[in-house]
């Protein structure tokens, strides 16, 4: 199998929430599953990393032609700075990559990937579980104002998450690339919730074997 260049944000990197609320590396994380399964893959996912700054990593690093470029991003890119919301709800406040902007770094780190003879292969972002997530950034902040942001709904950060997926999609079909699509794929497991931290946004170690699982179903190891 071709070498696997990995550029990603934490699901990538293997993060996960203990039970002291703290971020760790997990050992059982995802891609050191698929590793350990043989796939050779050179991991350059860096927790809180957009595509911007993927792009600029991939464009700093050496790559061999012929090989994969796997790009996972999203789920930072369509964050909001929770801090300004708390503080001006009335306002709108767009994603720290805001979707059109985040559409055309995409397609440009296809092209660059291709540029170099490699195949790239997109990721789409993990899906939220929204009320999870509302109280997870509404600690040590203004929980009723983020609230009243989001119209007494906090599914709406779901839906919101949601345009960059689909946004992945088109992408990946407007450039002709190939698709992990890692949403549909962990939307299929029924017991979903039970497989995301409790932050609502990172796979748990159990999340991490299904999607190590996937992966290797939808892309099997060839010697």
């Amino acid at each position: 199998m071709n070498e696997i260049y990995l550029f990603g944000d934490s699901a990538a990197q293997g993060i996960v929430l203990d039970e002291s609320e703290n971020y760790r590396v997990s050992r059982a994380g995802c891609i050191r599953l698929m590793k350990h399964s043989g796939y050779p893959i050179r991991n350059y996912a860096v927790h809180g990393y957009t595509v911007n700054q993927g792009l600029e990593s991939f464009r700093n690093l050496k790559t061999d032609p012929g090989n994969i470029c796997v790009i996972e991003f999203g789920g930072n890119d369509c964050d909001l700075d929770w801090d300004a919301v708390s503080q001006d709800p009335d306002r709108f406040h767009d994603g720290k990559t805001p979707l059109v902007d985040f559409m055309n770094l995409l397609k440009l780190f296809v092209r660059e990937a291709k540029g170099r003879n490699l195949d790239p292969v997109l990721v789409t972002p993990l899906p939220i579980m929204s009320g999870r997530y509302y109280r997870w950034v509404s600690k040590r902040r203004d929980a009723d104002r983020i609230l009243k942001y989001l119209r007494n709904d906090p599914e709406s950060i779901s839906r919101w998450q949601e345009r960059y997926a689909i946004a992945v999609r088109n992408v990946a079909e407007e450039c002709d690339c190939r698709l992990a699509d890692l949403r549909a794929w962990m939307l299929e497991e029924l017991d979903y919730p039970s497989l995301i931290c409790e932050d609502g946004i990172h796979p748990n170690e159990a999340g991490h074997e299904i999607i190590a699982r996937k992966a290797m179903e939808h892309f099997p190891h060839k010697e």
